[in-house]
């Protein structure tokens, strides 16, 4: 998993400290894209009535981003 946040971190993708409402996903993503993040929360808004799965997307990134600030533990050999 670490891996994962790794990769994530390195494009830019973490999830802030401030100016989140629920996990900063949404306010990592409008900062990854320079955005407003009120765009991004109405986009999902918008995508809940859709048929598909944003909750799942959600979920999904709330786990894989990681928060901003995170180091990746260090490699054990």
């Amino acid at each position: 998993m670490d891996g994962v946040r790794l990769a994530f971190a390195r494009s830019g993708l973490s999830r802030p400290q401030t100016g989140r409402w629920l996990a900063g996903v949404c306010a990592g993503v409008a900062a990854r894209l320079g955005i407003d993040a009120w765009i991004v929360r109405l986009v999902l808004i918008a995508l809940l009535v859709l048929p598909g799965s944003p909750f799942l997307i959600y979920a999904v990134l709330w786990v894989c981003m990681p928060p901003q600030g995170w180091v990746p533990p260090a490699r054990t050999s």
